[in-house]
């Protein structure tokens, strides 16, 4: 409704500014003129320009009001003081606006100029046909009768009987009679709202609309006696358009949302959810602006779940805000819960999703200034499990406080990262804890265009006061005070060269960028601090990282502090890649290895049946002629020869066309050694890990009819993960989507795996502000969506 509106409204305003200009360029008058003013086909030309295009508004007059006025006409004709009148092929242009009729005549003394048959005007959005235009140049009055209009830069048309503009003591009245908008084409009659009278005075930001009315195929499906509506970027009270779909999990669902605008810096949406398989749930969105930031709280209440009554009511809530004060104070704030832990399992919601663990709720307050920056944080969870208990560790909290210093003497640069944290667990058998952390760092470093060299060296010390049940067997070798001082060296160097090259025909840019590091890490024992090394699921907010290629030039395998890795070893590695005549990159390839001077033990391998380096990793990415697209990589042991990681995924893109099937590995081996392994080795003996196989594709299948499909299969088990399949119509004004999503709601290790289906059925009107377009309903629990994993400049 509020590009309807708007539409008419500034088409209103553009025909007040007509009739000033014609009257501008009125000549000396006289008895009798008869005068050519031009030639045949200056007028056609003169339309022709214009006529159903748009002219961007960077390239539109600042002010047409001052620009010079040119008029054209077959004929004109003088009264003194009577009447001056323009006749055939009339045509006035001013800046960027252009109007055009049979006949203009101005009115002495009245000053009423009358522009009739064929009546076209063009202000560079939107053009409009009519019958009649008039304007009286005293009162700036003005009307235009039977007008057809379309906007050039933007869908969107429609028609009026009448649009007229009233000064009254100085205050302008527009009006509209018996309007229509749609962003359907010519004889198109899909949909269109209409009213029968359209208000507004003067500057107000709204709009009133009287028997407002939504028609579909010309019959009325949805009326309103009255309405008011923004016609600028106001925001305005009331109702936002209502969604229609349908879902096997939920059954039919219809959303009516209602906007309420409380303040300039407040709103809130209002919206009843009515599902016919659960019941009406009410949602809500409030969203604020502060001098301290921005933010918004999203709330879901389903009070009597049919589905499953003994749940009493269900509910979910998130809140959310960052924001800065004074340049120098941070803000951040992500809080949300729920009612009980299956809630995203059963209910689509905006706030979690199924795969959800838990529900993350965290703050901090940060102060920065240009050499030392300190953050306040508390992280907590809340886990979605049957007894409300989880494993995570919640920070209760974290002070942190970091120094630089990047401009001392001799190109030094000095930095200290410290913390104080306190971790508290719901499990018995894991304990709480206080660290104290403080990590000071020197760096020299040194650059060229093909060269550079970074020196480091820094030292950490830890402190652990511990706290746990001694009944514990496991944890049994824990000290209740634990310190721990580990100093580190590092040195990195790297080249960067270049050449020409040519491939089949076509020149390219070859780099090759080899890189060594030299990292030393004392070894030190920390069995009396609960680390992921020593302990099975230990750390308190330690994980160990991925080693890709770019990891191999890290200076830490876990995340945290709770275990550091000792090391004393070199990494070597390499990229090239290949740049087109437009530095566009369309080919690299890494390769990286670590080779250990003391052979790490760390991960429970006795230093006998440790290696002296580390698996091979690979990274490799391809675009050929941007319709082409490979994506891989790979961690290798060479010793057992057996690949640890392995990823993979090649594209085909053209037009609207797009397949891409794709592959993940992890060995049991390497997650029995490092993570907990979702499928361990049976009493057979079979190592599965992890082996899924996928495929997503999308194209046309005619005239506006598209479909879309995704597809994952587990190897181990020989299963089906997840596959979803869509089917979208689009049409020049609306589209329909038909969605079948079906996934594993149980184990995949279970004899018996069980699925859920769903069915989606959605509808959308284009071009609307305020209507979402069509997407595939998170109704369809869909989990393993395409994404597009490549990252070259394509």
């Amino acid at each position: 409704m509020s590009l309807t509106s708007r539409s008419l409204l500034a088409t209103m305003i553009s025909l007040a500014l007509y009739g000033p200009a014609l009257a501008d360029e009125t000549p000396t008058q006289s008895d009798d003129v008869n005068d050519e003013l031009s030639v045949a086909g200056e007028e056609t030309d003169a339309l022709e320009l214009v006529r159903g295009i748009c002219i961007a508004p960077q390239d539109r007059s600042a002010d047409p009001n001052n620009e010079p006025v040119k008029v054209t006409a077959d004929h004109a004709e003088a009264k003194n003081n009577t009447k001056m009148t323009y006749s055939g092929d009339v045509v006035v242009q001013q800046g960027h606006r252009t109007m055009a009729a049979d006949m203009a005549t101005l009115r002495q003394p009245e000053n009423i100029v009358t522009a009739e048959g064929n009546v076209y005007f063009h202000d560079g959005g939107m053009e409009v046909y009519s019958d009649r235009l008039q304007s009286n140049l005293e009162s700036e009055d003005a009307e235009m009768e039977n007008a057809v209009y379309s906007m050039t830069c933007e869908p969107g048309r429609g028609e009026a009987s009448r649009i007229s503009k009233k000064n009254v003591q100085g205050t302008q009245f527009y009006r509209m009679k018996d309007g229509t908008y749609t962003t359907c084409p010519t004889d198109d009659k899909s949909w269109r709202f209409s009213a029968t009278t359209l208000e507004r005075e003067g500057e107000s930001p709204f709009a009133d609309l009287y028997n407002a009315r939504f028609e579909v195929l010309d019959v009325p499906v949805f009326y309103l006696p009255y309405l008011r509506v923004p016609v600028g970027k106001e925001r305005l009270t009331g109702f936002l358009y209502p969604s229609l779909s349908y879902g096997s999990r939920d059954g039919f669902e219809f959303e009516a949302p209602f906007y309420w605008n409380i303040a300039p810096n407040y709103d809130m949406t209002i919206t009843p959810k009515y599902m016919s398989n659960r019941g009406l749930q009410l949602n809500s969105q409030f969203r604020y602006l502060t001098e301290f930031g921005s933010g918004q709280l999203n709330g879901e209440y389903l009070a009597d779940d049919k589905t499953a009554p003994e749940k009493d009511a269900r509910w979910a809530f998130n809140w959310s805000h960052t924001g800065t004060y004074q340049s120098h104070w941070l803000f951040k704030a992500d809080y949300s819960k729920t009612s009980d832990f299956s809630y995203f399992n059963d209910i689509d919601s905006s706030i979690g999703n199924r795969e959800d663990n838990n529900l993350l709720q965290t703050g901090e307050v940060s102060y920065r200034e240009q050499n030392w920056d300190s953050t306040l944080r508390v992280r907590d969870f809340q886990p979605l499990t049957s007894t409300g208990e989880g494993t995570q560790y919640r920070l209760m909290p974290q002070l942190e406080f970091n120094y630089y210093r990047p401009d001392l003497p001799y190109g030094f640069d000095f930095s200290m990262a410290s913390h104080l944290s306190r971790f508290e667990n719901d499990s018995n058998a894991k304990p709480s804890a206080d660290r104290v952390h403080l990590e000071p760092k020197l760096t020299l470093p040194y650059a060229t265009p093909w060269w550079s060299i970074t020196s480091e060296a820094k030292l950490m010390y830890t402190y652990y006061n511990q706290d746990f049940d001694n009944s514990v067997t496991d944890l049994s070798t824990l000290n209740e005070t634990a310190s721990r001082t580990v100093p580190s060296v590092r040195i990195h160097s790297g080249l960067y060269l270049e050449r020409d090259t040519a491939f089949w025909g076509d020149r390219y840019t070859q780099s090759l960028e080899p890189q060594i590091q030299y990292l030393f890490v004392q070894n030190v024992d920390q069995t009396d601090i609960y680390n992921p090394v020593t302990y099975s699921g230990g750390g308190y907010d330690s994980t160990r990282l991925q080693q890709d290629y770019y990891g191999l030039f890290s200076d830490k395998i876990y995340s945290s502090v709770d275990y550091i890795a000792p090391a004393n070893q070199f990494t070597l590695g390499a990229s090239t890649r290949y740049f087109d005549n437009n530095f566009r990159e369309r080919f690299t390839l890494s390769l990286g290895q670590i080779f250990y001077i003391d052979k790490p033990t760390f991960d429970g391998i006795s230093e006998d049946d440790a290696e002296s380096y580390s698996a091979t990793a690979l990274e490799t990415e391809f675009n050929y002629a941007d319709w082409l697209f490979f994506k891989s990589s790979m961690q290798y042991d060479a010793s057992d020869r057996k690949v640890q990681l392995a990823s993979g995924a090649i594209e085909y893109r053209t037009g609207g066309i797009y397949i891409q099937p794709n592959y993940r590995y992890v060995s049991s081996s390497y997650l029995d050694r490092f993570v907990a392994n979702p499928n361990a080795a049976d009493d057979s003996g079979k190592q599965d890990g992890i082996s899924q196989l996928g495929l997503s594709t999308g194209f046309p299948l005619y005239e506006g009819l598209s479909l879309r499909a995704d597809y994952f299969h587990d190897l181990n088990v020989n299963k089906m993960l997840e596959s979803q399949v869509g089917l979208t119509y689009t049409s020049a004004c609306w589209l329909i989507g038909l969605t079948y999503n079906q996934y594993a709601s149980s184990s995949l290790g279970a004899d018996n795996t069980q699925y859920e289906d769903n069915i989606t059925l959605s509808f959308s009107l284009l071009g609307l502000q305020g209507a979402k377009p069509l997407g595939y309903s998170t109704d369809t629990g869909n989990a393993l969506s395409y994404g597009n994993s490549f990252s070259l400049n394509n």
